[in-house]
């Protein structure tokens, strides 16, 4: 009851409030109950059907090997469409009264992140057991208090129990107290189905839950004066070193990037993966593998200097997740609006600036979080975390850099559905170029302290060579791509 009561809301929200049919088929001669049924029937099929599938093997065999009269099996079928019903009814209103309140589309993209959120971190659940297998020490005292728990709430007084209740106790012979429990639910929910069925009716009927009824109050149309200053918020040295056509660009993709929640669910993405990688770190303690305890001293020297500096691996890792979106999209989200820009007064090189910057600040945001937080967590020295913070800024520019140029080069602006945005092949190349380009700078940047260490030399000069090294080949892969993609940009979107 309760899971088809969660999965059929988005499924109602979208066949009431975002198929675009709902309208015609009020208006056309068919009887509008007969409209509630078949949109509460799409909702309930699917759902209904992947119960059955997983739900049904399980109970079946729960009779079989309790030995049940053959009447708890085509009860048991009746009594889940039963529920099934009356849970899609009771969510049809609960779609209405949000739909009240909050926009469809806006409560639409709220399911799709929560579902987001929800399916990252069960796809990260084996993780987290592994990382925390060793401090696991349950006793059963406490197993059987976890099970008291669902005993409790196996009740009569809980009308949720007594479809299970009626069916055990038809099939064990107790057909007094079946028939009273399992009679009990089909009345109640028949009861429910009429009641949200005419709820609904009426609603929808008279116009209240219709979204053209959403009254609201229309804001005033914001004025400026011509003299305001599209970059109005920035800080004054920004206003100092990024010219007007930047800033502009620059405000208006973070108000893009804010209003839509998809971009919100694949911020979470990241941030779920380097918390798990994170505490993995934390129980590794730093310390490489023992193996077969034979490796020369120096070089499991070294392997502990680079193993400190792993707070740069995660720092990188998140933040290169999250300029596969932002920089590997920049142009494509543009799509077929794009010609706005395409007219302006606008020099290629000050859109490639706006849209590098756009992706590199929330990466590096992101990562920066990461790296402070591990730094403190290690007790890293001042000296070691500025370099981690210089390795960490310069990576992320490079991997920006070539996500920028690949995607820009391979920009999509054709798209309809936000979803298929994506720049095509040359934004997957993008991506696998910078995911060799993650670990390469990273090298260039650690490797040399950990040869410092083996070669018995000055840690000041493994820093120096490290620096001069990854800031290089970090700075030739955030500029050289941006110039290469540059005359593209000035004839992007143009019919050859």
């Amino acid at each position: 009851f309760v899971g088809i009561l969660v999965t059929s809301f988005g499924v109602l929200l979208q066949a009431l409030y975002l198929s675009g049919d709902m309208d015609f088929l009020l208006s056309s001669p068919v009887p509008i109950r007969a409209v509630f049924v078949a949109k509460l029937m799409q909702a309930i099929l699917p759902n209904l059907g992947l119960l059955s599938l997983f739900g049904l093997p399980v109970l079946f065999g729960l009779g079989f090997s309790g030995g049940y009269h053959f009447l708890y099996y085509p009860l048991l079928v009746l009594m889940l469409v039963a529920l099934a019903l009356v849970a899609a009814g009771f969510s049809s209103l609960i779609v209405m009264l949000v739909a009240r309140v909050f926009p469809a589309r806006r409560a639409a993209e709220v399911i799709a992140f929560l579902g987001a959120t929800f399916a990252i971190v069960c796809s990260q659940l084996g993780n987290f057991s592994q990382a925390f297998a060793g401090n696991a020490d349950i006793s059963n005292e406490q197993l059987s208090g976890a099970a008291s728990l669902l005993v409790r709430a196996d009740t009569l007084w809980l009308p949720l129990n007594w479809a299970g209740r009626g069916l055990v106790d038809i099939g064990e012979g107790r057909w007094l107290s079946g028939s009273i429990l399992a009679l009990s639910t089909f009345g109640l929910c028949a009861l429910g189905f009429w009641f949200a069925l005419a709820t609904a009716e009426r609603w929808y009927y008279s116009g209240w839950a219709g979204m053209q009824a959403v009254a609201r109050r229309k804001k005033p149309a914001r004025t400026a004066p011509p003299s305001a200053d599209v970059g109005a918020g920035f800080p004054s040295w920004a206003d100092r070193l990024l010219t007007a056509p930047v800033r502009a660009i620059i405000r208006k993709d973070f108000l893009v990037l804010r209003r839509d929640l998809r971009n919100l669910s694949q911020f979470i993405s990241p941030l779920i993966l380097g918390v798990i990688y994170t505490l993995m770190i934390f129980r590794s303690g730093g310390e490489p593998p023992p193996g077969r305890g034979e490796a020369p001293d120096w070089f499991m020297e070294s392997v502990r200097v680079v193993l400190a500096y792993g707070n740069v691996g995660i720092a990188l890792f998140v933040g290169w997740i999250l300029l596969n979106r932002l920089a590997g999209m920049a142009f494509s989200q543009e799509g077929k609006n794009y010609w706005i820009l395409k007219a302006s007064p606008l020099r290629a090189a000050d859109l490639l600036s706006a849209k590098f910057l756009v992706s590199y600040l929330p990466a590096l945001a992101l990562g920066g979080v990461f790296l402070i937080v591990i730094s403190l967590a290690q007790g890293i020295s001042a000296l070691g975390f500025l370099y981690s913070l210089l390795a960490v800024a310069l990576s992320m520019a490079g991997m920006n850099g070539i996500m920028i140029g690949f995607g820009a080069a391979g920009a999509n602006l054709n798209w309809d559905d936000p979803r298929k945005m994506n720049a095509g092949s040359l934004g997957c190349l993008g991506q696998a170029i910078t995911m060799l380009a993650l670990p390469l700078l990273f090298g260039l940047f650690i490797a040399p302290l950990g040869l410092a260490v083996a070669f018995r030399i000055s840690q000041v000069y493994g820093y120096l060579i490290g620096a001069f090294l990854g800031s290089g080949a970090s700075l030739a892969c955030a500029i050289l791509p941006l110039k290469l993609v540059e005359k593209k940009v000035r004839h992007l979107d143009e019919q050859e």
